[in-house]
């Protein structure tokens, strides 16, 4: 009994620290901040970087939200990875500047992407913005990260959020919430203590001199989360930029979901437990403070897992000591769980209520339910390689 105690309070005071760290994003998240002001003089020359996969159903609308952001001496580069539809037909009529690029064995868009810098290298410009062919960019935001990133010096992420269709069901207003949280609230509690934010896949700004000198093609399912982890060890840690608005929207489709969560996941999971150790340590030796807290941040899991995780474990808990066992353990659990609760419905009040109703939101626990077997799938049968999120029509 006492060694059961033991190891499922030490199991509690583990799942304490991510618990904390999101607590403690999230009220800072509250509080009012400075974001970065549009500034003024030349504006840097860009070139928006777009890898693009079997995207004919959705690349014209992404390109007519970026086309009339451009000014002269700016470049759109469709990158068609492996493409068989009309990818490069679509970007070439809408005016861009297309490449294609096929290659069997190495798949995936960390591939394209690099395919893509190797071509710029021949007119190099001096910001590169990345965004991807489902996206839609919110009018003001090209300038506005060409600019930041340029002042900065430094790797500028927008603030993307993913979107329900029009009549989504409740799991997938559940999942814009728990997008809303993880982009959105969390980053801008870094932001409000000075700290940098992960990369998250699009809508980021890259200097030139840069991102030239940094190898894209990781192969890696979260390529975007290693990237900024890579760049911040470089003393270039990425800074949130939280009004440059850039959006996508969910699959309809449940194999498009289920590919696109499964892909993330893993992704993010692979990296707590492949690079989060040696990592830190490496930050601690280095004395880098931004690489340490951002190495922090990603060892936050998905939602979803926290709440599984301390929702067991309290239970453990009560069973524990209704059965005798000391209140320790229990105490540590319904301590984590105050806190988690805590946090999401603070996120909800201030971010989430346009998204989810709060009788909805009781139903969140179900739906972490529902994404026990993409976790155990995990233990068993890990997903490694890049697989596209099947999309609407497809």
């Amino acid at each position: 009994m006492i060694f059961i105690e033991v190891l499922l309070s030490l199991f509690t005071l583990l799942l304490l620290l991510p618990i904390v760290l999101l607590f403690i994003q999230v009220m800072f998240a509250l509080l009012p901040g400075k974001i970065p002001t549009i500034l003024s003089g030349k504006r840097p020359s860009v070139a928006v970087l777009m890898p693009a996969h079997n995207e004919s159903l959705v690349l014209a609308g992404t390109l007519s939200s970026i086309m009339p952001q451009l000014v002269k001496g700016d470049r759109l580069l469709i990158v068609a990875d492996n493409c068989s539809d009309d990818t490069a037909k679509i970007g070439t009529a809408a005016g861009a500047e297309v490449v294609e690029r096929f290659n069997q064995e190495k798949r995936g868009k960390s591939y394209a992407l690099d395919f893509g810098m190797h071509h710029l290298h021949s007119s190099p410009p001096e910001v590169v913005i990345i965004i991807d062919a489902d996206c839609l960019v919110t009018d003001g935001v090209i300038d506005k990260l060409a600019r930041v990133c340029a002042e900065k010096d430094r790797p500028i992420q927008s603030l993307y959020l993913m979107k329900s269709p029009q009549g989504a069901g409740l799991k997938v207003r559940v999942a814009e919430f728990a997008w809303l949280v993880k982009n959105h609230v969390r980053p801008l509690g870094l932001f409000h203590m000075g700290l940098p934010c992960q990369l998250m896949g699009t809508g980021m700004a890259f200097p030139w001199k840069l991102i030239s000198n940094v190898s894209m093609a990781s192969g890696h399912l979260v390529e975007d989360m290693k990237l900024g982890i890579d760049l911040a060890r470089m003393g270039k840690p990425p800074m949130f930029c939280a009004d440059a608005l850039v959006t996508s929207t969910f699959p309809d489709s449940v194999e498009g979901t289920q590919t696109q969560r499964t892909r993330w996941e893993h992704g993010h999971l692979g990296m707590i437990i492949s690079e989060a150790p040696k990592q830190l340590l490496q930050a601690v030796i280095q004395h880098n403070g931004a690489l340490f807290a951002l190495l922090l941040d990603m060892c936050i899991p998905p939602l979803a897992l926290i709440l599984l995780l301390v929702v067991t474990l309290f239970g453990l808990a009560t069973v524990l000591f209704l059965a005798g066992g000391s209140v320790i353990a229990l105490l540590f659990s319904a301590k984590a769980l105050l806190l988690m609760g805590t946090a999401v419905l603070a996120a909800w009040w201030k971010f989430g209520r346009q998204i989810i109703s709060l009788k909805d939101l009781i139903y969140a626990p179900i739906y972490a339910l529902i994404k026990i077997p993409l976790y155990l799938k995990f233990l068993v049968f890990r997903q490694v390689e890049w697989v596209r999120s099947k999309r609407d029509g497809d």
